[in-house]
């Protein structure tokens, strides 16, 4: 499962439902990534599901208190379902419909309405990586409802994507609710994404060599998953490369940097090293591994990629112009 990260996630406060046989119920504030550039409307959400009902059950909704100097903006809960692996809601605006997982209810995919595939968070990245690459397939590790695949698809139509995902049930709701089934359709030029219901942690002997990129998306409770902060586990992923792939990873931000109960960003080249999952990704890789931090306004998050630095002026060269400087970002851990 994919997850914005925790510092721009869609914020959950728990508390004793006030109705019978309901097991969740939530408030949910407005993602900020949403429109950065405008104020930041917020509103909040009351919802109850009967335990172990399958079935979607009417949501009921409250509009939120307005806050000063800020406008209200409309949203309801299309779905709300609990699985062996989550709790898995799907929030509809009037711009954009939200994958929400798990108790932090943090933010794991986005759809824009209207057919505008650029979310302006990280996934963005992600489309990044098949300039920089050998021919072949690119796996996603945590497909979540597909974000990533769809704006890749959309860059690169003949790409062919892998996407694996753990809960067959988000899958499901991701097929009814957030268009992947769409996804899985050829494009114009051959490419689609093959969905993997499966742990992609698990051992694997028939991906040795398979994969051109692997794009690493992995998160449980707002955290990265507990086995990508150990070694062995980023050498067997990159045993799943062809010569010459690379990984791509989202490694979330920092918890503890706040400056006056708000995040801060660092700029400096020695950021990384805050980041425990670019830091175990430097002990695998020695000298071989690459960051970039995503702005305030786009969540604040931290990106690897492994392979070493590429040659960014030929890389902006090769990605559409809404890339073409982000690019130029990275820098190598040293």
């Amino acid at each position: 499962m994919a997850a914005l990260s925790s510092s721009m996630a869609i914020s959950c406060l728990h508390s004793h439902s006030r109705y019978k046989n309901c097991f969740l119920s939530s408030q949910f504030s407005k993602p900020l990534f949403i429109n950065p550039s405008q104020k930041k409307p917020r509103f909040s959400i009351s919802f109850c599901l009967k335990q172990s009902d399958r079935n979607e059950r009417q949501i009921e909704q409250e509009s939120g208190r307005e806050e000063e100097e800020e406008e209200e903006e409309d949203y309801w809960v299309v779905t709300a379902i609990r699985s062996r692996y989550n709790e898995i809601v799907i929030v509809d605006t009037v711009a954009s419909r939200y994958l929400l997982l798990d108790s932090t209810k943090n933010v794991h995919s986005v759809i824009n309405k209207g057919g505008q595939n650029w979310t302006g968070s990280y996934w963005d990245e992600f489309a990044s990586l098949p300039p920089i690459i050998p021919n072949g397939p690119i796996a996603i590790y945590g497909l979540g409802g597909g974000t990533a695949a769809r704006l890749i698809l959309e860059l690169w139509p003949s790409m062919q994507l892998e996407g694996w995902e753990i809960d067959d049930i988000l899958i499901e709701k991701a097929r009814e609710y957030l268009g992947l089934s769409e996804l899985e359709k050829p494009t114009s030029e051959g490419g689609r994404l093959s969905v993997r219901v499966d742990d992609a942690l698990s051992p694997s002997p028939d991906a040795s060599g398979r994969y051109a990129g692997i794009i690493v998306d992995l998160f449980a409770d707002g955290k990265v998953l507990d086995q990508l902060q150990q070694v062995p586990m980023w050498l067997e992923l990159a045993s799943r490369l062809m010569p010459n792939g690379r990984i791509m990873v989202n490694c979330a931000g920092i918890e503890a940097e706040l400056q006056n109960g708000k995040p801060r960003l660092l700029l400096d080249d020695s950021a990384w090293m805050l980041n425990s999952t670019v830091k175990i990704l430097s002990e695998a890789f020695p000298g071989q591994v690459s960051w970039k931090r995503t702005p305030d306004s786009k969540g604040l998050n931290f990106v690897a990629l492994t392979g070493g630095l590429p040659d960014l002026s030929d890389w902006s060269n090769k990605v559409p112009v809404r890339l073409s400087e982000t690019v130029k970002l990275w820098k190598l851990c040293d």
